[in-house]
Formats: structure tokens, C-alpha cells, sequence
């Protein structure tokens, strides 16, 4: 069974879409370079978000399996467009800031985790991914 949200055009060049399963909303906008507003994400926002998010989320579900305390971690996206054309995301910038405690194999698990985010396996191979883990917090 697939999930369901529905979008809607609210006027301008902003869209209204829900996820029905749990009737969260999210507005986009299109970035400044690109005729909007910047008054919330975009559509390619939302793309190198889910990255950021996705990463995150494998991580804890594995170290929930594997009673690891991930308290603390937090993560920085940064989002490049093409230079030329077609206008697409041609490069993702994800920094993990992970709790500086956890041992060296924890760390090697996590990181190999995290590259396999369904997220990133369904990117073009043409976008590049920079993944940068960091044992700070």
C-alpha cells in the first residue's frame, strides 16, 4: 500500500499539500532565484530535506535496535542548484552531528547506515551527495 498526499494550487506560486494519513501540512514556495518569495521551502527544499531527515532516521532506527543513544544528533543540509540548464539539484551537503561518546564501531555502523537511505538510493546518480559526520554533540 502506497502513501497518499493530495496538493493543491493556493494561488501565487505556492502549493498546499497534505499527507493524508496524518493530515500534516506543508506549504512551498519557490526560492527567490526562481521567481518566489522564499517565504517557505521548496519543492527542491523538501528534496535535500528529506535527504537530511532520511539519514537521520535510518540511523535511529538502527540505533534503536541496537539500544545506542543517538540524544544530541542533529543535522545541517545545504542545497545547490545547477549552474546550467536544466534547472535541477545538482548537489547535497549533509553534516550529522552525532554524540561524541559513541565508540568507534558504533560510528562505522552508523555512517554505513546512514549511506543506505532510501532517500539517497533514489537520487540521480548525476546529483552528488557530500555526507560529513561529526562526533560533537
Amino acid at each position: 500500500m502506497g502513501v497518499k498526499i493530495s496538493g493543491k494550487f493556493v494561488g501565487g506560486l505556492n502549493t498546499k499539500m497534505t499527507h493524508k494519513l496524518s493530515d500534516q501540512i506543508i506549504f512551498t514556495d519557490p526560492p527567490l532565484d526562481n521567481g518566489g518569495e522564499g517565504k517557505s521551502f521548496s519543492p527542491t527544499d523538501l528534496l535535500a530535506t528529506a535527504a537530511g531527515s532520511c539519514v537521520m532516521t535510518i540511523m535511529a532506527i538502527y540505533a534503536k535496535k541496537n539500544s545506542i543513544d543517538l540524544s544530541g544528533m542533529f543535522c545541517d543540509v545545504e542545497k545547490h542548484m545547477s549552474k546550467e540548464p536544466p534547472r535541477r539539484v545538482s548537489q547535497i551537503d549533509i553534516e550529522v552531528y552525532l554524540p561524541k561518546k559513541l565508540p568507534l564501531v558504533q560510528r562505522e555502523a552508523l555512517e554505513s547506515v546512514g549511506s543506505s537511505c532510501p532517500v539517497l538510493l533514489s537520487l540521480n546518480p548525476d546529483v552528488v551527495v557530500r555526507k560529513l559526520y561529526r562526533y560533537e554533540v
